[in-house]
């Protein structure tokens, strides 16, 4: 371990959109931080993982940093184990430094097979064995306790730029698309942010664990689809333009669907992220997609 290493609470490996909220909690709750990115843009560091690599060159320009944050996903066998084994090397090689790991993954390991049987899942469920993001997070909670580490299981992202409304379209361009569309799960960045420092915070409740994480709501397609239709967020509390509306309402008469959302024994894959809220005993703040 090189002597001018800067010491951080936070290292954030991928400044990509999570940091657009992450950031800026950090400085409002004094936590110290540093991001990394590909090329160094905006006052970042430069850093790329290479999963094949052994070379512990390119973690020596990184900071010590009380918890890391994976923020991109890792899919190759002894991905999750390099990393952790030479940024180990290069900032606490004496072992007297323990250093967690937090990587940021996806809830798509669960159901991903469930379109139209109800099935509900929550942390513990099985997920999916053959999913290479959740063999290579598996790979990272059998190193704890020895290295802490957890896995934050991520519904789909919204909040900025990115918004479900602009999506309608693309996600069902016929009606026959829409009528396969049940259930939807999302969490605002500004509540992944809590979640991740709450975590940095209390790392001994996490310790080893996988969490699944989103807005505690279950959405469904035909609802959103109907409220929105093509508008986009441009046109955010316009009446719904395009023909969604009517495939909607033609899609209810014919499934026999009295009202919206549909009740959830027909939305499919439903998740149950109560755990991690209880555990954390925090609440999300930005839900109903508003």
């Amino acid at each position: 371990m090189t002597d001018d290493h800067s010491k951080t609470d936070l290292l954030i490996l991928g400044a990509g959109w999570t940091s657009i909220f992450l950031i800026p909690l950090c400085q409002q709750q004094g936590i110290s931080f540093a991001a990394t990115s590909r090329t160094g843009r905006d006052g970042t560091l430069a850093f790329q993982f290479d999963p094949e690599s052994d070379d512990p060159r390119a973690y020596e320009i990184l900071p010590q940093a009380t918890t890391v944050l994976i923020t991109f996903p890792i899919e190759t066998k002894g991905g999750s184990a390099t990393l952790v084994k030479l940024y180990k090397r290069t900032h606490g090689g004496d072992g007297k430094a323990e250093i967690r790991f937090i990587q940021l993954g996806t809830t798509s390991i669960w159901g991903g097979h469930c379109k139209t049987k109800a099935a509900w899942y929550d942390r513990l469920s099985p997920f999916d064995a053959d999913h290479k993001r959740a063999l290579a997070e598996q790979e990272l909670l059998a190193l704890s306790p020895d290295v802490p580490t957890t896995v934050l299981n991520l519904a789909g992202l919204w909040g900025g730029s990115r918004s479900m409304r602009n999506y309608v379209k693309q996600v069902a361009p016929t009606k026959e698309g829409l009528r396969i569309k049940s259930s939807l799960h999302m969490v605002h960045g500004s509540d992944v942010a809590k979640a991740i420092l709450a975590v940095h915070q209390s790392f001994d409740l996490a310790m080893g664990q996988r969490w699944l994480i989103t807005d505690t709501r279950v959405y469904d397609w035909w609802d959103l689809a109907s409220a929105w239709g093509t508008n986009g967020e441009g046109h955010r509390g316009e009446a719904p333009e395009g023909p969604h509306p009517e495939w909607v309402r033609e899609l209810m008469d014919e499934e026999g669907v009295r009202a919206l959302p549909r009740e959830m024994a027909k939305l499919g894959r439903l998740l149950d992220s109560r755990d991690f809220w209880s555990t954390f005993k925090l609440s999300p703040t930005r839900a109903r997609l508003e």
